[in-house]
C-alpha cells in the first residue's frame, strides 16, 4: 500500500493545481480506510516544500478527520464501539470531551490516545459539534503536521542537492530549522499530554 501511495504522490507531483487536488481528495480517501497518512504527509513536504505542503495537508487531514467522525456518527457507529472496547481509556476521555469539548480534542491532536484514523471514528461517539471538532482537529494537529512536512521538505532538498549542491550554510539552516520544529512539537506535545491527563483524571 505505501508503495501504492508513492506512485500516486509521483503522479500528483507532476499534474498542477488537478494533482493538489487529487491529493487533497487522497488523503481524506486515506483518512476514512485507515491508510498510512504519514507517507502523504512526508510526501507533500518533498513535492511541494514546506508551506504549500503544509497548507494542503493542513487542510486535507482536517477534512479527512472531518470524513471519519460522520462516518463513525451515521455509518459505523456500533463497529467503532465495539473497536473502543479494546480502548477503556476512550470512556474517560469521552466524558471529557462532554464536560470541555472542544478543548479536549484539541489535545488528544496534540497528544494522541488512539491511533489518529481510530481517533477520528471514536469521535463519532461523543456529542461533539462538527465545527468545534473541525477547528479543534485543525489547531491541534498543526505542530505535527508542520514537523513531518519539514522532514518531507527536507528530504526533498536532500535528493535535489544531488543535482546543484548545497553550500554548508543552508544545510546548518534546513538542520537548526528542523531542530527547532521538532523540539517546539514536543514541547507543545508534552504540556498537551500533561493537561490532557488532569482533566480525564478529574472525570
Amino acid at each position: 500500500m505505501r508503495e501504492l501511495l508513492s506512485s500516486a504522490l509521483v503522479w500528483v507531483g507532476a499534474s498542477g493545481v488537478v494533482g493538489q487536488a487529487a491529493f487533497v481528495a487522497l488523503y481524506v480517501l486515506a483518512c476514512v480506510a485507515f491508510l498510512p497518512g504519514s507517507v502523504l504527509t512526508l510526501g507533500a513536504g518533498a513535492i511541494f516544500g514546506l508551506w504549500r505542503g503544509f497548507f494542503l495537508v493542513s487542510l486535507a487531514s482536517t477534512l479527512g478527520a472531518c470524513a471519519a467522525m460522520l462516518v463513525g456518527r451515521f455509518l459505523l457507529r456500533d463497529w467503532v464501539a465495539r473497536r473502543l472496547a479494546a480502548f477503556p481509556a476512550f470512556e474517560a476521555v469521552r466524558g471529557a470531551v462532554a464536560a470541555e469539548g472542544w478543548k479536549v480534542v484539541a489535545l488528544t491532536r496534540l497528544s494522541p490516545v488512539l491511533p489518529f484514523s481510530l481517533l477520528n471514528y471514536a469521535y463519532g461517539l461523543t456529542d461533539v459539534g462538527l465545527k468545534e471538532y473541525a477547528l479543534a482537529s485543525w489547531l491541534g494537529m498543526m505542530p505535527g503536521t508542520l514537523l513531518f512536512v519539514y522532514l518531507g521538505a527536507a528530504a526533498g532538498e536532500v535528493a535535489r542537492s544531488g543535482r546543484q549542491g548545497r553550500s554548508p550554510a543552508e544545510w546548518a539552516f534546513f538542520a537548526a530549522g528542523l531542530g527547532a520544529t521538532a523540539l517546539a512539537a514536543w514541547l507543545v506535545g508534552k504540556k498537551a499530554k500533561a493537561a490532557l491527563a488532569a482533566r480525564v483524571e478529574v472525570r
